[in-house]
């Protein structure tokens, strides 16, 4: 999804798959695995959490467009959507410090402007 075209409905979307901890927990590890992606089996041993459970999160997160599912042979691969998350990201920071530039220091946005 381009930036310009995510909006809040979106946005609203993606930030309530992600407002769970087990599936912010999931987010993050496909995250760090990046695109060789996950199976659910290795992401469940990771995050110490029962399979089942873990697959209504990750049909959650893929509802959102968060994350993108490959059949692998007998195997399911998640992966995190990229695209989505910069599209997220670029949404909730597009008018950012009042379209002023923002210096970003220890991970947080330093708005001397805002």
């Amino acid at each position: 999804m381009n930036p310009i075209n995510f909006d809040e409905t979106h946005a609203l979307k993606a930030l309530t798959a992600l407002a769970q901890a087990q599936r912010l927990r999931a987010f993050k590890a496909l995250v760090v695995a990046g695109p060789e992606g996950l199976t659910p089996g290795t992401l469940a041993q990771q995050l110490e959490s029962a399979p089942s459970a873990l697959s209504f999160h990750l049909k959650e997160l893929a509802h959102a467009g968060l994350v993108d599912i490959e059949q692998r042979g007998r195997n399911l691969i998640y992966r995190a959507n990229f695209a989505q998350m910069s599209s997220l990201l670029a949404y909730m920071t597009m008018h950012c410090c009042q379209g002023e530039s923002c210096e970003v220091s220890d991970g947080a946005a330093d708005c001397t402007s805002c």
